[in-house]
């Protein structure tokens, strides 16, 4: 793992945050089903399962950065790999949404940045791959 990933990976998972504040802020439990299922299977509020979901995300980023990244693990490509398919989905689904809807919805300000450092990153891999 060279310095580069880390740092991309690290960008990743703090945008993730602001992503996670833009659904917040934007109420995303209220306007998209499958937010508000796993958001009242936490909670019986949706709000607050909401928060939880999404705390716990960024911190279990934090602690895959923090861990077996920095510490170049074997199987830290395993956390690298699931996150970069869930920013690529997020960077993804968001916009595509909200085309769908004719207007705003929440994340989707944030998603493109998820889908490029994500992208990056997945390029990144490959070339730190084919320089072994």
């Amino acid at each position: 793992m060279n310095k580069r990933i880390e740092i991309t990976f690290l960008l990743l998972v703090l945008t993730q945050a602001l992503h996670s504040t833009e659904e917040y802020f934007g109420r995303l439990w209220e306007v998209f089903l499958p937010a508000e299922f796993v958001s009242k299977a936490v909670s019986n509020n949706p709000e607050k399962g909401f928060i939880i979901i999404n705390f716990g995300l960024v911190i279990f980023g934090l602690w895959c950065w923090l861990f077996p990244i920095r510490k170049n693990y074997s199987f830290a490509s395993v956390f690298i790999w699931f996150w970069m398919i869930i920013e690529m989905v997020n960077g993804i689904v968001h916009p595509l949404v909200a085309l769908y809807r004719r207007g705003y919805f929440p994340g989707v300000a944030t998603a493109p940045v998820l889908f490029v450092l994500a992208v990056y990153l997945l390029r990144q891999l490959l070339y730190s791959g084919s320089k072994k």
